[in-house]
C-alpha cells in the first residue's frame, strides 16, 4: 500500500465549540515498534472528543493532538515486532487519538479484526464503547447473570452497547432515557424496564424491583446520591463520566451501612498493556455475541470528515440515538 507523506485531518484550532474544528494537512505518522498505521475508512465520534475540543480532556503524553479515539480501515504499514497484522488487513481499533484523519497510529494489540459480515462503518463504532463497557461493567463492576443492572443514558453509544451486552450475559437490564421514544428503544434492545427520567424517579423504580446490583453511570452530579438510593445492599456503582458535574455532597454513612462500592475509571489514560488486556477480553467475549446476533451497534448518523463540526453538534444535542461516525475514505 502506497502511503503519502501528508494527509487530510481535522484539528482543534482552539478550545471551544464545534466550529473550532477545521481541516488541515499534516504529515502521515510512521509506526514505531509494536504499532500499526491504519488507512482510516470511518472514525467514531464520541463524547471524549467533544470534551477534548472544549479543553476539558487533554490527550495523554505522546498521543496525537488530533481528536478521534476509534476507527476502522485497513492496515497501511506495520512497525517492528508486529506479527498479527499485515498490510491490507481490515481492522477496527482503539486509538490514543488521531482518528479524525486519513491515517492513524495505534498499538497493534489495540486492534481487532472486523467481525464477519459487519461493514467498516459499523465496525468503527465498536472499540471505544465495547472497551469502555466491558472493562467497567464486567472487569471492574463484576456483572453476573441474574443480577439487576441499571445503565443511565440508555440510548447513547455506551447505553445501547451496555444494554445488549448485559442482556447477552444474562443480567436483568434496566435503563434511563429522556423520552418515551428513547425508553421504547431501550426495551427493544433488551431492557426489562426503561425509566423516563424527565417524568419518573429511577431510584424508586429500582427499589421496587429490589435495587440495582450494578449501576453504570456517565451523568454524575446530582445522580450520585440517587444512585446510592437505587442500589441494593452490597451493590456497586461504576462512574465513567460526569456530564452533570464531578462534585456533589454525599452522606457516606449509607455507603458504609449498606456495604456499597463506588468506583470508576477512564479509558484513555490507561497503559497500553491495560488496553491490550481489555482488547483481548472484548475479542474473546463480545465478538462471539456479535457472531450470534446478540449485539450490534446502533447507528445514529454519518458525516463526511470535513463536516466534523456538524457531527459534534449532533453528539451534543439531546436527540441522537446510538453512534455517530465520520466517513474518511472515499
Amino acid at each position: 500500500m502506497n502511503v503519502p507523506d501528508a494527509m487530510l485531518a481535522i484539528e482543534i484550532t482552539q478550545a471551544g465549540g464545534p466550529d473550532v474544528l477545521a481541516p488541515c494537512s499534516v504529515p502521515v505518522p510512521l509506526p514505531g515498534h509494536g504499532q500499526i498505521l491504519i488507512r482510516v475508512a470511518y472514525a467514531g465520534v464520541n463524547r471524549p472528543d467533544a470534551l477534548q475540543r472544549s479543553g476539558a480532556y487533554n490527550p495523554p503524553p505522546n498521543a496525537s493532538p488530533l481528536p478521534g479515539l476509534e476507527a476502522s480501515g485497513h492496515v497501511a504499514a506495520v512497525g517492528s515486532g508486529v506479527t498479527r497484522w499485515k498490510v491490507g488487513d481490515a481492522v477496527c481499533a482503539l486509538l490514543p487519538g488521531g482518528g479524525y484523519a486519513e491515517y492513524a497510529l495505534t498499538a497493534a494489540d489495540h486492534a481487532l479484526p472486523i467481525p464477519e459480515g459487519m461493514s467498516l462503518r459499523e465496525a468503527a463504532c465498536l472499540p471505544e464503547t465495547c472497551f469502555t463497557v466491558w472493562s467497567n461493567m464486567v472487569m471492574r463492576g463484576g456483572l453476573k447473570a441474574g443480577e439487576r443492572f441499571l445503565v443511565h443514558g440508555g440510548t447513547s453509544g455506551i447505553g445501547t452497547t451496555a444494554i445488549q451486552i448485559a442482556k447477552a450475559l444474562g443480567a436483568r437490564v434496566f435503563a434511563t432515557a429522556g423520552s418515551d421514544k428513547k425508553c421504547s428503544i431501550c426495551t427493544e434492545l433488551g431492557a426489562e424496564q426503561a425509566i423516563n427520567y424527565q417524568e419518573g424517579d429511577f431510584a424508586a423504580a429500582m427499589k421496587s424491583v429490589g435495587g440495582a446490583d450494578l449501576i453504570l453511570d456517565m451523568v454524575g452530579g446530582p445522580y450520585l446520591p440517587r444512585n446510592v438510593r437505587s442500589l441494593a445492599d452490597d451493590g456497586r456503582l461504576v462512574q465513567i463520566a460526569f456530564l452533570s458535574g464531578a462534585k456533589v455532597e454525599l452522606n457516606f454513612a449509607e455507603v458504609m451501612m449498606r456495604r456499597l462500592t463506588i468506583t470508576g475509571s477512564t479509558l484513555r489514560p490507561q497503559s497500553d498493556l491495560a488496553k491490550a488486556r481489555i482488547a483481548a477480553k472484548v475479542e474473546q467475549h463480545v465478538w462471539p455475541m456479535i457472531a450470534r446476533g446478540a449485539f450490534k451497534p446502533v447507528m445514529d448518523s454519518e458525516y463526511p470528515l470535513d463536516q466534523a463540526p456538524a457531527a459534534h453538534w449532533r453528539i451534543e444535542a439531546p436527540g441522537h440515538i446510538g453512534k455517530i461516525v465520520l466517513k474518511v475514505a472515499p
